[in-house]
């Protein structure tokens, strides 16, 4: 019927329905793209870096993060044995293409193919990878070289996703560091680096036409850490203080990091991408530092995570962007003992490697010295080890017979 009536119809109005059947066509598919391949479904989850050599074997890791509740995780790599160890285990994964392997898959689509084909395509539908981050802090942190590599590596491996058929499975995004911002105070006043906009406008335009967020490692204990006479110690925990007002926009902040949320979505909307979501892909609190790192306590990580856990539960959003609820993914699972850099940097974990709580944020740990760890670990030891304890029950019963 519809087909009869567009033949009977002039060629001028022909002509204009087909274009708007195409344009229809085009909406259709570019909000296809907008509304798939969303790779952080919840609000809170967890860094799981392993740059360490006494790490618990990726099976228990599972076993912590379900019994944490912890549904999705990063990581910096895409190891086959962690990848392996989830399968199954429902927790959702971002998996990471190397600063060092960026350049490379960068110059053909082929090689960007080939890592997706080992990296991420044999583990599908089994362990849910749903990200791929490309890089990490690249832009500001790197050699140029690797600035220029960061669009057209996205684009490659974005490319062998939809030849796969995967787009909607696995989204592609790229985080940065705080250091891509030439200010951030107020939130309001916050813009992107001169020397970086050359590469952040194509990557942002690049990131909105496939649906993805921009990802920003938010840090208010560097913040802290790097003017501790200026910043109230409160305003960075969560803790009761007076706060800061932005006059442009007329808001009051009451804690540091939905501040610097905020600076990232300012400096978004001044380059045109206003509607793009934020979401924080590191933020954390060392538990232990140098000297002349302020800050870094075991009771001040405490406070930090524990407040920050409760605040993005709530699911709510933050004063500039108030109907979006902040998500957040929090660094580290566990300290790690082969980091660089300062001993802070060894002690960002929730858990120390043994699988223990470094402090009490309502988690509790693989090893702990009460007796609710056992639930756990026979939790996470599953079906198939309890049928053999009641198989072997059974058998020292005939045997008393």
């Amino acid at each position: 019927m519809e087909c009869s009536c567009v033949v009977n119809m002039p060629k001028k109005h022909m002509r204009s329905s087909s274009s708007f059947l195409r344009f229809l066509l085009v909406f259709s598919l570019v909000s296809l793209n907008v509304l798939t391949g969303q790779a952080f479904t919840g609000t809170y989850g967890v860094n799981y870096g392993r740059i360490a050599d006494n790490l618990p074997p990726p099976g228990s890791v599972v076993t912590l993060l379900k019994a944490a509740k912890i549904k999705n995780i990063r990581i910096y790599d895409a190891n086959p044995d962690v990848l392996t160890a989830f399968k199954g285990s429902g927790i959702e994964i971002m998996v990471c293409l190397p600063n060092e392997l960026l350049i490379e898959v960068s110059v053909g689509e082929q090689r960007a193919m080939d890592w997706i084909k080992e990296n991420v395509q044999p583990y599908l539908p089994g362990t849910s990878i749903r990200g791929i981050s490309i890089g990490n802090e690249i832009l500001g942190v790197t050699p140029i070289e690797i600035w220029e590599a960061l669009l057209p590596a996205s684009k490659n491996i974005y490319t062998a996703l939809d030849r796969l058929g995967l787009t909607k499975v696995v989204q592609v995004s790229s985080p940065h560091s705080e250091a891509v911002f030439a200010n951030s105070f107020p939130p309001s006043s916050c813009t992107f680096r001169d020397d970086i906009l050359p590469f952040m406008k194509p990557l942002l335009q690049f990131f909105s036409q496939i649906g993805s967020p921009f990802y920003i490692n938010a840090y208010p204990f560097l913040a802290y850490k790097s003017d501790p006479e200026h910043i109230d110690i409160n305003y960075a925990l969560f803790k009761s203080n007076k706060g800061i007002y932005d006059a442009k926009t007329k808001l009051h902040y009451d804690n540091m990091f939905d501040a610097q949320v905020d600076a990232a979505y300012a400096a978004l909307e001044k380059v045109g991408f206003g509607k793009m979501e934020v979401i924080v892909s590191e933020t954390g609190w060392a538990s232990k530092g140098d000297d002349n790192e302020a800050g870094a306590t075991v009771a001040n990580a405490r406070a930090y995570n524990k407040n920050l856990r409760k605040r993005l539960l709530k699911k709510k959003g933050t004063p500039y962007r108030p109907k979006k609820p902040v998500k957040a993914y929090i660094f580290a699972l566990f300290n790690e003992n082969l980091k660089f850099g300062p001993t802070s940097e060894r002690n960002f974990g929730l858990f120390k490697a043994d699988g223990s709580i470094a402090y009490d944020i309502g988690f509790t740990g693989l090893v702990p010295s009460s007796a609710t760890s056992s639930l756990i670990t026979f939790k996470g030891i599953g079906l198939s080890n309890s049928l053999i304890f009641t198989s072997a029950t059974l058998l020292l019963l005939i045997l008393t017979l």
